[in-house]
This record gives C-alpha cells, sequence and structure tokens, in this order.
C-alpha cells in the first residue's frame, strides 16, 4: 500500500471514530511526523479527505476536520433510502445470475444467519463493535452483488458522513438488536431474490435507524436548553 493509500486510511478512521474531533487542525509537519511518512505523500491523503467532506481548508489554519451534526441525518438519509434501495434490488437480481447466482445466494444466507444470531447479546448490551464489523460486510456484499461500480462508490463516500453520525448517537440495546433484525431481513430478502421484497426491508430499516437519529437530536436539544435554562 502507498504511503499516501496508509494515511488516508488511517486519518479517515479517526475522524470516523472520533479520534480527531472537528476543528482539529491537520498540520502538515505534526501528522507526517505521527503517522511516519514525509509531506508529499500526507498531501495527497489531506486532499482526499477534502474530496470527501471529512476535512476542509481554513483561512490561516491549514486543513481542519469538518464539523458533523445529527441535523445532517435527514439529508444524508434521503440519499441513502435511494441509492440502498437500488442496490438491494440489484443485489436481488443477481441471484439469478447463472455464474455468480448461487455464491450470492450463500453470502446473504450466512450474513442473515449471522446477524439472528448476534440479536440476543446486543439486547443483552453487548458492546457492538463486532456487529459493526458485520454490517460493513454486508456493505460491501451489497456493493459487490449490485454489480454497478459507480452505485457501490457513491455509497462508499456516503458511508463516511454516516460513520460519523453514527458516533454522535448513544449505543442503545434495545435498538441495535432490533436494527441486527433488520438487517437480517433485508439480507434475507436478497438471498430468496426477491428485488420488491428487499428495497422494502431496507426502506424500514433505514427510515427507523433515521428516526432513532432523529430522537438522538432531539434529546440533546432537550438537554442542552435545560443547561441553559439552569445557568440563567
Amino acid at each position: 500500500m502507498r504511503a499516501s493509500d496508509r494515511a488516508y486510511r488511517a486519518l479517515r478512521e479517526e475522524i470516523i471514530e472520533g479520534a480527531l474531533v472537528p476543528g482539529t487542525v491537520l498540520g502538515e509537519v505534526e501528522q507526517s511526523a505521527r503517522l511516519g511518512l514525509s509531506r508529499t505523500p500526507l498531501r495527497e491523503a489531506l486532499s482526499r479527505l477534502v474530496a470527501d467532506g471529512l476535512a476542509a481548508p481554513a483561512a490561516g489554519r491549514g486543513v481542519v476536520v469538518t464539523a458533523v451534526s445529527l441535523d445532517e441525518a435527514p439529508q444524508l438519509f434521503d440519499l441513502r433510502i435511494a441509492l440502498e434501495t437500488l442496490a438491494a434490488r440489484r443485489a436481488a437480481e443477481r441471484t439469478a445470475d447463472p455464474a455468480e447466482g448461487t455464491t450470492v445466494r450463500e453470502s446473504f444466507e450466512n450474513l442473515a444467519a449471522r446477524f439472528d444470531q448476534s440479536t440476543a447479546h446486543l439486547a443483552d448490551g453487548a458492546e457492538p463493535t463486532a456487529y459493526y464489523a458485520l454490517t460493513a460486510e454486508l456493505d460491501a456484499q451489497l456493493d459487490f452483488a449490485s454489480g454497478n461500480t459507480y452505485l457501490a462508490e457513491s455509497l462508499r463516500g456516503l458511508r463516511l458522513h454516516l460513520g460519523r453520525l453514527r458516533r454522535l448517537a448513544r449505543n442503545s440495546p434495545a435498538r441495535l438488536a432490533t436494527s441486527a433484525q433488520e438487517h437480517a431481513a433485508i439480507a434475507r430478502a436478497i438471498a430468496t431474490g426477491d428485488p420488491d421484497l428487499a428495497a422494502a426491508s431496507t426502506i424500514i430499516h433505514l427510515r427507523r435507524a433515521l428516526a432513532h437519529l432523529q430522537g438522538e437530536a432531539l434529546k440533546s436539544t432537550d438537554h442542552t436548553s435545560t443547561i441553559q435554562e439552569r445557568s440563567a
């Protein structure tokens, strides 16, 4: 892997995970020393982060990590619903492919079973890292099975911002368990080769995910208002 690719991936993950918070200055000298590479590949990595919308030039400060807010959720989910619904349809249709249909069906059947298995653990409050890794597997398989590289690339870029939003919301064991069942339903619908059911299952999941994030945004607003009232 090229040095610029390593730097890009490292910084991207730190931004998404919240280790590099909004407003952090990504100074060339500091970051190149921290990541152990020269400034030229670091500049390439920073340019890619800017193109992704994860960082932006700031006058007199260089490149800084962009802000993120749960208020952005409705706009992002408008696009996510349109793209992922289409991807689910195409993936379900792919199961009829003479060459790859069997592999696609088996992959999504396996994913559905693993989501089912994770449900009880999540409901009991298990740490969700493994669950998020499983959702990433579903995303990757969905991108492949859709058979549309342009669609897959659009979804990958969108998921960067959605990943940051997820970190702003508190983990809810009940919501995570329900989400696992929704993912299982999507995977199972694709495995059975039903495009309409795959699309419908995707819409249900994404609308519920958006409702959860909007609920978190409302809680945050109420909490801020309460603090302000107490300070007045």
